[in-house]
């Protein structure tokens, strides 16, 4: 049992790069974690990790260990499962982390009934706008609305998402509808604080020469903006300007009538909706289920009216 956990411990740490977002995972302090990795060490007779105040990096043969350490773990795991509940029993601690507007919309009310289905899984959710570290700071799973930059995250394709100019039909009978992406210099468009996300502007696909288009980058201008994008939201319902919103937040105003699209044919394509975590490899149970069920839900076509 101690050479699984210190095989664990060290997993763990070198994936998260970090002791302190380890042993946080595991609610342990950092030291222990350290003393797991020295007994690991010792034990083996090689330097497997090399520890600094700023980072952990591995060795030639820490790299090497790692790989069999999560082939082994995970060969422990789907033992397990194989004799619990019918091989699909899943068990521990799940830490999510998701937007703040789509996570209390779209993520929040799922949690209780994911829970329903697999009740030895505990889950912490933490809703933030900024760029959390996955790895560094110990979630499992992050879902992210949006086009994935590159990086060494694995993602998977939940559903499409698309942006929409949309204002109130009070809004636009006073102002009048714009018919090109132009036509919004002129018009008030509440927009997102420049230390928010969105920071290229609202996005439109334009015509070309020919039968092409490309997409553009508008950056509008308007009286008021807002970090947080329900404000924004909020600000439009009341008739103050035009947003660029997702799907997600106004297809529900678009169908009762209290907003309305505009500029449609300039839509840009859909980006998307993603779950990150930090490797394809050995993914624990429960954040496979939690990824299949959160697409299961997100495919429904009703889903994001209700």
């Amino acid at each position: 049992m101690d050479k699984l956990k210190q095989m664990e411990s060290f997993v763990s740490v070198a994936t998260r790069g970090s002791l302190t977002a380890a042993a946080n995972a595991e609610g342990v302090a950092p030291a222990i974690m350290g003393r797991r990795l020295d007994a690991l060490e010792g034990r083996l007779g090689v330097k497997l990790l090399v520890r600094t105040t700023r980072r952990i990096t591995l060795t030639h043969e820490g790299s090497a260990f790692l790989e069999d350490c999560q082939r082994l773990l995970a060969d422990v795991a789907n033992a397990e499962a194989s004799v619990s509940a019918g091989g699909v029993k899943a068990s521990g601690h799940l830490r999510i982390t998701a937007p703040a507007g789509f996570g209390r919309r779209h993520v929040a009310p799922l949690i209780p009934k994911f829970r329903e289905l697999h009740a030895d899984v505990t889950i912490s959710l933490n809703l933030s706008d900024r760029v959390v570290d996955i790895a560094g700071e110990g979630y499992d799973c992050a879902v992210r609305v949006g086009d994935m930059p590159d990086s060494s995250l694995v993602s998977v394709r939940l559903a499409d998402n698309r942006r929409l100019c949309v204002a109130t039909p009070k809004f636009l009978k006073q102002h009048g509808t714009p018919q090109h992406p132009q036509d919004l210099a002129r018009l008030d468009c509440l927009v997102l604080s420049s230390d928010a996300s969105q920071t290229r502007g609202w996005a439109f696909k334009v015509p070309k020469e020919g039968d092409t288009s490309e997409v553009i980058h508008f950056k509008p201008n308007g009286p008021m903006d807002c970090s947080d994008g329900q404000v924004l939201h909020d600000w439009c319902l009341a008739g103050y300007g035009l947003a660029w919103r997702s799907t997600w937040e106004v297809d529900a105003e678009i169908a009762a009538g209290r907003l309305v699209e505009v500029l449609q044919e300039y839509a840009a394509p859909p980006n998307g909706i993603y779950a990150v975590f930090p490797q394809r490899k050995h993914l624990p149970l429960r954040v496979r289920l939690w990824v299949d069920f959160l697409k299961h839900h997100y495919s429904q076509s009703g889903f994001w009216q209700s």
